[in-house]
């Protein structure tokens, strides 16, 4: 068994006191975690976590025996007793400048949750000391312990100049504050046919619906939990995505092969409000999305990590295939900026197919060069 670096986090979480997990990607540890009941995922943090007993660490301990185990004693800030009056108080009103310039609320979330962690780090300095060293200090001590991604640091780095233009008289300066460059990974992509397999092995309708129209119209998987029957124009074979990422609305074209799927979903279960619904006709898990297809992937017998996200590259990356400009895909897609649907083309395949690899020019010339050469040689006979 492969040994991971784990770290928990006792810290604060809406009220409750919970452990938070970090490691790198490895799937048997997500499957331990499961096992664990009280587990959660969250989003803004991109990490499980569970609730906070002595019980519940004595099983951690057991359950990731044979890793190499961090318990930070760092705890999230709550900001009205952990911090100390001057920056408690700070870190309200900042939360508060977050909603006036209209931010998300995931955004507000995570830009107040690592200022006031940041804050609580320095709990004892005064504010004319909060320097760019004492970034330095912050990131190395905590960060780096906590096992955070580059593109959490990213977020920190933009939370804290965002914080000196809301507060002048933190002495660091904005232009010394250097985000870390991004991961350059390029998205995992499926084949057409794969998809289909994926589709096919799918044996629910409703799953089988979900897994269809987020790969025809290229959606988020928020944006399908959150789709309501009333913005599907079935007559026009529209999608209307209320809000989406950005706080942007566009319109997506529905595949004319998934109407007849969608006719029988819909007239099978019936659903009220939502085009798919949880319990009691609330809003659907993720996490269940998440979880089926992953089942439909085993037995369609496809080995790469596939997720929600991946439908969306692959019909991204199949559009351009397919010839659709740049443009249209970025539309499509919902994309602020074209150099964020640009990644694609370094993954379709369209273009790549058209370059002769110099092994395949050298076999062509030497089997040229071979069959003048038994030409010569029968003529000479």
């Amino acid at each position: 068994m492969q040994s991971i670096s784990i770290t928990l986090i006792p810290k604060a979480y809406k009220g409750q006191k919970r452990i938070f997990i970090r490691f790198n990607y490895y799937e048997p540890l997500i499957d331990a975690i499961k096992t664990v009941s009280g587990r959660r995922w969250s989003r803004t943090e991109a990490c499980w976590h569970v609730p906070h007993t002595t019980t519940m660490m004595e099983r951690l301990k057991k359950l990731f025996n044979g890793h190499t185990l961090h318990i930070s004693e760092t705890t999230t800030p709550n900001k009205s007793v952990q911090l100390n009056s001057n920056y408690s108080k700070l870190a309200k009103t900042y939360t508060s400048y977050l909603k006036g310039k209209r931010y998300s609320k995931s955004t507000i979330e995570s830009y107040s949750f690592l200022v006031s962690d940041y804050l609580l780090f320095h709990n004892d300095l005064p504010l004319s000391s909060l320097d760019a060293k004492s970034v330095e200090r912050y990131i190395e001590s905590v960060f780096v312990i906590r096992n955070y991604s580059i593109s959490t640091q990213r977020q920190l780095i933009s939370a804290l100049k965002l914080f000196k233009r809301f507060c002048a008289e933190v002495p660091y300066d904005n232009l010394e504050l250097e985000r870390p460059k991004k991961d350059r990974k390029l998205p995992t992509v499926l084949s057409k046919e794969a998809v289909i397999d994926i589709i096919r092995m799918t044996r629910n309708l409703k799953h089988r619906a979900v897994i269809a129209l987020i790969y025809s119209c290229g959606l988020r998987v928020s944006e399908l939990i959150n789709l309501e029957l009333r913005h599907i124009d079935i007559q026009r074979r529209q999608l209307l995505i209320k809000n989406a990422k950005g706080r942007k609305d566009r319109y997506v074209i529905i595949a004319e092969s998934f109407m007849p799927l969608l006719q029988n979903y819909l007239n099978t279960y019936q659903p009220h409000r939502y085009f798919v619904e949880g319990l009691n006709g609330g809003v659907y898990s993720a996490g269940s999305i998440r979880k089926f297809l992953k089942d439909a992937c085993k037995r369609a017998g496809i080995e790469k990590r596939v997720t929600p996200h991946t439908l969306r590259h692959s019909y991204a990356t199949h559009l351009l295939e397919n010839g659709i400009d740049l443009r249209y895909i970025q539309e499509l897609l919902g994309h602020a900026r074209p150099e964020t649907t640009m990644i694609y083309t370094h993954v379709a395949k369209k273009d790549l197919l058209a370059i002769e690899s110099p092994l395949d020019i050298a076999v062509k010339q030497f089997m040229v060069t071979e069959e003048a050469h038994q030409k010569v040689s029968i003529s000479r006979t």
